[in-house]
């Protein structure tokens, strides 16, 4: 949950990429993965699955059990250990140990969040930062819209962009010239979300030991005071405007005072926009991004009518899940902190096809990170590890909290098959490398 920003947007630019090379069918998306120039290389992964075959021989669901037995005895998890697995290409049901048992997802919750926000906006939607003026007090208003990407500069070269506050001060200050004023004070508008700054189930020690900002729609960076460290800021808006407040210095103004919180009014001087939906669920899958996806669930709740709070973007939530006929997803926040969260194996296998099947949904999918390659699986399958066959051959949502592992979405295995897969560990001292082993076997399969 803790990726370095930079190394998510390069690989979030590198799947961008290989989307518009290869488009959006349904297992085209299941199967797609990263081109090899990525920040920590595959290995062991030479020729695999590089030509699946036209007519792979269906998996035998009696072989997917004996392959799983032997690890999932060795595993230690015991009965803290449920999971379902599915042919990617026929949907047929290969494997089931406590599929609909309710148990705490962890940050695979984001999947259902990222199925949601897409559904619910699609994958062009954008969210706006945008500046106001007062002319009575000379005051410039900051008001964030949920985009904490937005940073205070960046690389004019990187791709995918983000917005940042100097764009939108440079443009500010242009807005405000002839006859503008000098001098200009400062204030910030976080009214966008409401609701409290946690969500149901937070532990107190998630904000201090930095896997997440207290929730706010102004902020930058996610709430941290650097964005390469994992330190987050204790008051992420007044952060931000100070941060703007800065920006609007270089670009020629003066600024009077310290930010005050108030809320804008009357119409923008200047906006900047995000990057678009689809580019915005990439990096929450691949970062684990907390913030992004507490952000993205009250997005939804203001599309679908409801409060943009925990309790609203979890309705939200409940409802596409209604709609789209998965059961068995029981949320109380949309990052995967909260403890109280409940997801079946089998919900979660559910969307992932639901994602690929989808187009307006696939970004789902194209953000999965890729085993010992991309995101919070760049570190996992290492030529270190006992999984390490599996490098490149595993494509997942990882979620991890106190005595909860968890990881869902597609292997490739030897012979060409392509499975859908949800393996959930709630058992003390549940770890990724548990649940690796599970689908490096899956991966080695040879199960026809």
């Amino acid at each position: 949950m803790r990726r370095v920003r930079g190394e998510a947007f390069l690989a979030l630019a590198l799947l961008n990429i290989f989307v518009l090379i290869t488009g959006f069918v349904a297992l085209d998306v299941i199967e797609a993965r990263p081109l090899p120039a990525v920040p920590n290389p595959v290995t062991h992964a030479d020729g695999v699955a590089a030509v699946a075959p036209a007519a792979p021989t269906p998996a035998d669901p009696d072989r997917i059990a004996d392959v799983l037995d032997d690890p999932m005895s060795a595993s230690g998890l015991g009965d803290g250990l449920s999971g379902y697995v599915i042919d990617g290409a026929t949907g047929q049901t290969l494997f089931e140990r406590d599929a609909d048992a309710p148990v705490t997802p962890a940050s695979t919750t984001k999947i259902a969040t990222a199925v949601t926000v897409l559904d619910a906006v699609g994958p062009d939607h954008v969210l706006r930062t945008e500046a106001y003026f007062d002319p009575a007090q000379n005051r410039v208003v900051l008001r964030g819209e949920g985009d904490v990407t937005l940073t205070a500069t960046a690389d004019s070269a990187a791709y995918p962009q983000v917005a940042t506050l100097e764009e939108l001060a440079e443009d500010t200050a242009s807005a405000l010239a002839d006859p503008g004023p000098d001098t200009v004070s400062v204030g910030y508008d976080d009214s966008y979300f409401t609701g409290p700054d946690t969500a149901p189930g937070w532990k107190p020690n998630y904000v201090t030991e930095g896997s997440t900002a207290t929730i706010h729609a102004l902020m930058i960076d996610s709430g941290r005071v650097d964005p390469d460290v994992s330190t987050r800021s204790p008051n992420p808006p007044l952060a931000a405007a100070e941060a703007f407040a800065d920006q609007l210095e270089k670009a020629g103004l003066t600024v009077d005072g310290t930010p005050t919180e108030e809320e804008a009014a009357g119409d923008p001087v200047a906006a900047v926009d995000s990057m678009p939906m689809h580019a915005l669920v990439e990096h929450m899958m691949l970062a684990s991004d907390n913030n992004m996806a507490e952000s993205l669930g009250r997005i939804a709740a203001l599309e679908l009518g409801e409060e943009p709070d925990a309790s609203g973007a979890a309705t939200a939530t409940h409802r596409t899940m209604d709609s789209l006929g998965i059961d068995g997803v029981s949320l109380s926040d949309n990052s995967g902190l909260s403890t109280e969260n409940r997801i079946t194996p089998r919900a979660l296998v559910e969307l992932v096809t639901t994602a690929a099947e989808q187009p307006r949904l696939n970004a789902t999918i194209t953000g999965l990170p890729t085993a010992h390659s991309t995101g919070t699986l760049a570190g996992r399958y290492s030529e270190y590890s006992s999984s390490s066959a599996a490098a490149g051959m595993v494509r997942g949502k990882t979620g991890t909290l106190n005595g909860v592992s968890t990881l869902a979405g597609t292997i490739h295995d030897q012979e060409g098959n392509v499975f859908v897969f949800a393996l959930m560990a709630n058992s003390p001292g549940a770890s990724g490398p548990q649940l690796d082993t599970l689908a490096a076997a899956l991966s080695q399969c040879g199960c026809s």
